[in-house]
């Protein structure tokens, strides 16, 4: 166990908090055609704005609200996982913030049918509504039209982690003792490069934010403790010594 008497745990979403991505898994449950042809824009279009796009598409074609919502309460989640953020809630030191590139109504549905609508703090992520026809409405978090973020490590237009983290942690009346980040992609290598070096990245291996750990860590001055984990059962260990 910890000596932190106050301690905070970020957690990315996709392939993180949850063993599957949202954006395109409700593609490839109600239509795969889709999610393929996201394949082939991905890199013409931003990717949230590709999302809304398909979203659009789907429902024009009479997908329903209640076909995305099942879609979503289906996807794989470890009960590890579960059990490892519900029992370190428990002990009462412990904040959870969401920092994640999905959408508002994708984590919440989520976390809702796992029983954990009451977990995190906050939840920075792109915002989405449904509107009275059924259409999931999404945009970016980052208005294109508006003052764009100043990230230079590479994060997506739509939201910069690094500076988001920053400004939760600005938005806190007192210091957390111990920060925690667990994610996986590449756009969590920003926000791990304001940690400290009694700081923990638990990194999810063999996807993105590793490499980038092993190819720009040192060069970067990537300060806080890293470990790795496949499973949310590992993780679950690593919670049960916070």
């Amino acid at each position: 166990m910890t000596d932190a008497k106050r301690q905070l745990v970020v957690f990315d979403f996709d392939w993180s908090m949850a063993d599957q991505d949202t954006d395109r898994w409700i593609f490839e449950v109600l239509a795969p055609d889709l999610r393929r042809k996201m394949k082939t824009l991905k890199d013409e279009i931003q990717w949230t704005d590709l999302v809304a796009q398909s979203l659009r598409e789907i429902h024009a074609r009479g997908v329903t609200k209640d076909q995305i919502v099942q879609a979503l309460e289906t996807m794989p989640y470890h009960p590890a996982m579960k059990r490892a953020v519900t029992n370190l809630k428990s002990r009462g030191k412990t904040t959870f913030l969401c920092l994640s590139n999905a959408n508002s109504v994708f984590i919440s549905t989520i976390l809702k049918s796992k029983g954990l609508e009451n977990l995190f703090q906050e939840i920075i992520t792109n915002p989405a509504e449904w509107d009275n026809s059924g259409l999931l409405k999404l945009r970016r978090r980052v208005d294109p039209l508006g003052v764009q973020h100043t990230c230079e490590v590479g994060c997506s237009p739509n939201m910069c982690k690094g500076e988001e983290l920053e400004a939760f942690l600005g938005r806190q009346e007192e210091k957390f003792d111990l920060i925690c980040y667990v994610g996986d992609g590449t756009n969590d290598f920003c926000p791990i490069l304001r940690l400290r070096s009694t700081d923990i990245v638990f990194c999810r291996t063999s996807r993105g934010l590793q490499k980038r750990i092993n190819s720009e860590g040192q060069e970067k001055g990537l300060k806080a403790q890293i470990k790795y984990w496949g499973g949310a059962w590992e993780l679950e260990e690593y919670f049960d010594q916070l």
